[in-house]
């Protein structure tokens, strides 16, 4: 398989979830080494994706400082990660589409390029690529078909909520960037936000 090029891929930001754990705040929008998380999440797509697009479901003008689009969950009530994966896959114009979380601030910026490089080594039937760290998946951290937008549709008619049930429906494969594990922790709470701010900022020359 030849290796993607930007313009046919989407990047999409999660931002839709309630923030529940950090009182109900819109996460993405939590302040982090002088920007909001979601900044941090857009330019690890930006120069890597043919459209830049937030899933988010509260304060749309102010994410729309940071995408070429903003979109809603298809469905209202707040239904969890799955709900907003279908809604990028519905909004994607492209055939690939590579979904991250706005609550991963230290993503690689390179997280894009090498997962695009490790589809073209896997070939045609890959419908999935998930990152993997080493030691466990992160589902909301992938790259994959735009196609798959019907079937996930359908199990989401049927009450799925599960991101890996639903990928198990699929050729899906988990991807190593075990080298960067670090990398890909979420922020769950305010003690969270101000540790690994804190860490960043001594790792920083």
């Amino acid at each position: 398989m030849s290796r993607l090029a930007a313009r046919e891929v989407t990047g999409v930001v999660l931002a839709g979830g309630q923030g529940r754990r950090m009182g109900g705040v819109d996460k993405g929008l939590v302040p982090f080494a002088g920007r909001p998380l979601v900044a941090h999440a857009a330019a690890c797509l930006r120069p890597h994706v043919g459209e830049l697009v937030i899933n988010a479901n509260r304060h749309r003008d102010a994410y729309a400082e940071h995408a070429d689009r903003v979109i809603t969950d298809v469905e209202d009530g707040f239904q969890g990660p799955l709900m907003g994966i279908y809604s990028g896959l519905r909004a994607a114009r492209t055939p690939w589409v590579v979904f991250i979380p706005c609550d991963s601030p230290a993503l690689p910026g390179d997280l894009v390029v090498r997962l695009v490089a490790g589809l073209a080594e896997r070939g045609e039937g890959t419908d999935i690529l998930v990152a993997h760290d080493g030691e466990r998946l992160h589902p909301v951290v992938a790259l994959m078909r735009r196609s798959l937008a019907d079937d996930l549709h359908q199990a989401l008619l049927a009450g799925e909520r599960k991101i890996d049930r639903w990928y198990a429906r699929h050729a899906w494969a988990p991807h190593d960037l075990s080298d960067c594990a670090a990398a890909f922790a979420n922020l769950n709470t305010e003690e969270e936000r101000v540790r690994l701010e804190a860490q960043l900022s001594e790792a920083r020359p």
